[in-house]
């Protein structure tokens, strides 16, 4: 992917009309995490898509309807996802394009991801604490986000702890062939594993991508948050999971690099982040082509 495709992903037709450009839906939020779920909405809102709704506790929701009005809010009675709750959203998500779920949604919701995660057939980016109970085989038309600690407890959870020494060492091409080579019914299923890291890892059944974008800043609270958002805004609109996953983690690093010179060190947070996915756009048709993003193709077995 170059940077005209990701600029085309952003852009939108003279005669768009609302809702053309795709809803999300993002489920998460605590009391303790509020501005997780809000970083998330509005990082989609600035990728292109045109409407975004958190569905959060209703005191987090309340929280988030005061911190960011372009934000909708679908209120959960109560202060927990619940197996109630997770019925009661997964109809709500036939409404949606798209669904983001788990930033700042903590570990007591595991039973709720659980069950939203196997019975919605939506589109999904699924990322943070919905990762960590959850094994390889319980995904379907998924992208996943984890970064290296989350990883490797999915990794436990699906009796793959084998592999970890595997991918202790060796370069980004060999740790993306093994797992690759070795989540071949998870990828099947139609997901995408992202790997986060210094080399950001984009694995499909017959496609790797690897992005190099970002710097040691982005390592702050919420950018993975911010991530997850980009990617979600994407993905309500094009309904392309590889391709919203390899120009979300490009994106996302891009803004970071940015940032840094123009911060003149690692003063910048998530929020610049998102601030500045509004200028993107402008920046993107100043280049033509980028060397960062690489991408190889593999035979199917």
């Amino acid at each position: 992917m170059n940077l005209n495709q990701i600029k085309k992903m952003m852009e939108r037709k003279k005669l768009s009309h609302k809702g053309e450009n795709g809803y999300a839906l993002i489920i998460g939020g605590s009391p303790d995490y509020a501005g997780a779920v809000a970083l998330a909405g509005l990082a989609a809102l600035r990728a292109g898509c045109d409407s975004v709704t958190i569905a959060a506790p209703e005191k987090v929701a309340w929280a988030i309807n005061a911190l960011a009005p372009d934000l909708i809010t679908y209120k959960i009675k109560g202060s927990a996802f619940t197996v109630k709750t997770a019925k009661e959203l997964v109809k709500l998500a036939e409404k949606f394009d798209a669904v983001l779920i788990g930033n700042g949604i903590g570990r007591k919701a595991d039973k709720f991801c659980h069950y939203f995660i196997r019975k919605c057939q939506k589109p999904k980016v699924i990322d943070a604490d919905a990762l960590k109970g959850l094994s390889f085989k319980d995904f379907s038309n998924s992208i996943l986000t984890p970064h290296e600690k989350e990883l490797e407890l999915m990794l436990l959870n699906s009796a793959k702890e084998f592999l970890l020494p595997k991918l202790k060492e060796g370069k980004a091409k060999d740790r993306a062939e093994v797992l690759q080579g070795n989540l071949r019914y998870f990828l099947q299923n139609n997901n995408i594993l992202v790997v986060k890291g210094a080399t950001d890892l984009v694995i499909s059944r017959n496609k790797i991508a690897f992005n190099r974008t970002g710097n040691q800043g982005m390592t702050k609270a919420g950018t993975g948050d911010v991530l997850a958002g980009i990617v979600v805004g994407f993905l309500a609109k094009s309904q392309d999971l590889f391709k919203s996953a390899v120009a979300g983690t490009y994106v996302n690093g891009y803004i970071g690099d940015l940032l840094l010179k123009r911060k003149k060190g690692y003063a910048f947070i998530a929020s610049d982040i998102v601030q500045d996915l509004g200028r993107i756009t402008g920046t993107l048709k100043r280049i033509k082509r980028t060397k960062r993003i690489k991408r190889t193709k593999r035979r199917r077995s």
